[in-house]
């Protein structure tokens, strides 16, 4: 089966970051933060909830996801939203609100950036 690179139209491919395994030093770190997701997060609550400096946690988080805490943290957001727009029956803002990004305004900005589309024209996309 062969799959373009990219999607038609200028839409960026939609792919989950993963989560770390169970034997990886961060793995309770990033289920709280997954499972804490519709609260406000710092960098400073994650390095606080995972018991190191803020400089430990950033060197943590780029050896093993590649990105800064706070991007890491925003893609969570973003794939948990993904998850609920493909679930329908909520509105926008409910989706932003749930996610902790806020207002739908903010998810839809975020979303651009990441996904260049909006959550709605993902509903559409990703609901049967």
């Amino acid at each position: 089966m062969v799959t373009p690179l990219h999607r038609a139209g200028g839409q960026a491919q939609f792919i989950p970051v993963g989560i770390p395994g169970e034997d990886d030093e961060l793995a309770t770190l990033t289920a709280w933060a997954s499972n804490n997701l519709h609260r406000p997060i710092t960098v400073a609550d994650l390095a606080r909830q995972g018991v190191m400096s803020g400089r430990t946690l950033h060197r943590a988080f780029r050896s093993r996801f590649r990105t800064s805490p706070r991007a890491w943290l925003i893609q969570q957001r973003l794939r948990a939203a993904c998850t609920l727009l493909e679930d329908g029956g909520i509105t926008v803002d409910e989706v932003a609100r749930r996610t902790g990004l806020g207002t739908a305004t903010n998810l839809r900005a975020h979303f651009q950036r990441a996904f260049a589309t909006t959550p709605t024209a993902y509903r559409r996309a990703f609901t049967p």
